[in-house]
């Protein structure tokens, strides 16, 4: 079964997707202009100072805080390294590059969250993919909206919102501090017990505080490895674009990186890390207290900035800059070289400390992603069970460690994508005219 699954998997996030994900970002890039270049200006504004006077449950700040809680998580500390094992250096190049079509796919589901939103029999917002492909597409395409919230509730449950993440927790802290992994999954369950019944407000006002401090913390510390290793970035940025199409080989073990190989590590992981056209985002996005689509839009495409721009480069470079990419080392133990090369053991206390951050954050996104699916599926007197369940999956997350929940995850966080994708484009003729009404009016 396991062996099966693995295929499953290799193929659902193998070039298909890959084209699919990536071919709808360079066709949005192609429409819009190449708004994630000429907007990012006024979208960077925006965070700050966009209109929170319109309808909606949080400001669009606290909108983006919880969608970057959901996608800034161990993918930027682990998934970075592992691209980078898997396809050397180069995997950066092609990360930057997902990212950056990426940024108009974001763009474009930020704009349809607004567009297309509507409100639940207890008067929250209710938004996302399942809400743009019906009320946008048609009731027709209902069973489209269905297939994207079933694999949303799969994940939530099962994968990136739980299991993955209380792992990260309990083993960082087991192998740092020798911690008992059952008793941290218990603790776990009960903090976001206390967040997650509160609804959308208290994850948001949650993500609000932790998000920027943890996203700050770990952005000066890696800014001091690069400084630290000041003469090795020119060539470092060097090694990225000559191996990003030629391959390089390293000298510990690793076999060696073909083009093909770094292509496809580096733009599978990069949105695994932002998810820019998995759907999940707009979910977030649709709380926003905004009456205007376009700008939250723009919002929107900052958190992939952020993320991947941003946050995953650092990472990357901090592993290239100090040669730990061609050691023997792999995921979070690669980036903790990198870590303990500057900052000596308290380097290793400092990323746990962030690793810890990250992947609860994540957790407290993704409840919220999942709910919103779940309540689709059942109507919102469903909800409470939803969260219930979702707290027993976090308590359980410490008792568990079965690869095979971690592929099928794996392949329904892709599969989340396939439905999104269908609509974006369907939807396009929309965000491009959305997006010409608003800048005719804004210029």
């Amino acid at each position: 079964m396991y062996h099966f699954l693995s295929s499953l998997d290799s193929f659902v996030w193998g070039p298909p997707l890959l084209v699919f994900l990536v071919g709808t970002g360079v066709y949005l890039s192609v429409r819009l202009r190449l708004l994630q270049v000429f907007r990012l200006p006024k979208a960077i504004k925006l965070i700050f100072a966009s209109d929170s006077d319109g309808q909606g449950d949080i400001s669009s700040f606290a909108a983006l805080a919880t969608a970057l809680a959901a996608t800034v998580g161990t993918g930027n500390v682990v998934g970075v390294a592992t691209a980078i094992k898997l396809g050397g250096p180069g995997a950066l190049f092609w990360m930057w590059m997902a990212a950056f079509f990426g940024m108009a796919t974001k763009y474009a589901e930020g704009v349809l969250a607004i567009k297309y939103r509507t409100k639940d029999a207890d008067g929250f917002i209710a938004g996302g993919p399942m809400y743009y492909i019906v009320n946008g597409m048609g009731q027709q395409w209902k069973p489209l909206a269905i297939a994207f919230s079933i694999f949303g509730v799969m994940v939530a449950l099962f994968g990136s919102g739980t299991f993955t993440q209380v792992n990260s927790i309990t083993d960082s802290l087991k192998n740092t501090v020798g911690w008992s992994p059952q008793v941290i999954s218990i603790i776990l369950a009960i903090l976001v017990s206390i967040i997650i019944f509160g609804g959308i407000k208290s994850i948001s006002k949650v993500a609000e505080s932790v998000v920027p401090f943890m996203a700050i913390i770990y952005i000066i510390a890696t800014v001091t490895i690069l400084l630290s290793h000041a003469d090795n970035i020119l060539p470092s940025l060097g090694l990225i674009f000559q191996s990003a199409f030629t391959g390089k080989a390293a000298t510990g073990g690793f076999a060696g990186a073909t083009m093909v190989t770094a292509i496809q590590a580096g733009i599978a992981r990069g949105i695994f890390s932002n998810e820019s056209g998995l759907g999940s985002a707009p979910i977030a996005a649709a709380a926003a207290k905004t009456n205007e689509p376009v700008e939250q839009g723009l919002v929107s495409m900052t958190g992939t900035f952020i993320d991947t721009i941003i946050i995953c480069s650092l990472t990357g470079l901090a592993i290239i800059v100090t040669g730990g990419w061609s050691s023997d080392l792999n995921g979070a133990m690669l980036t903790q070289s990198a870590f303990s090369s500057v900052f000596g053991n308290f380097g290793v206390y400092a990323l746990t400390f962030s690793l810890i951050l990250f992947a609860f954050t994540t957790i407290l996104g993704w409840s919220y992603y999942g709910e919103r699916c779940f309540e689709f599926l059942f109507g919102v007197k469903a909800i409470p069970v939803y969260r219930v369940f979702f707290i027993a999956m976090v308590a359980l997350g410490g008792y568990i460690s079965l690869e095979t929940i971690w592929v099928i995850a794996d392949i329904v966080n892709g599969l989340m994508a396939v439905p999104n994708l269908i609509a974006l484009l369907a939807l396009s003729p929309v965000i491009i005219s959305e997006t010409r009404r608003y800048f005719n009016k804004h210029q």
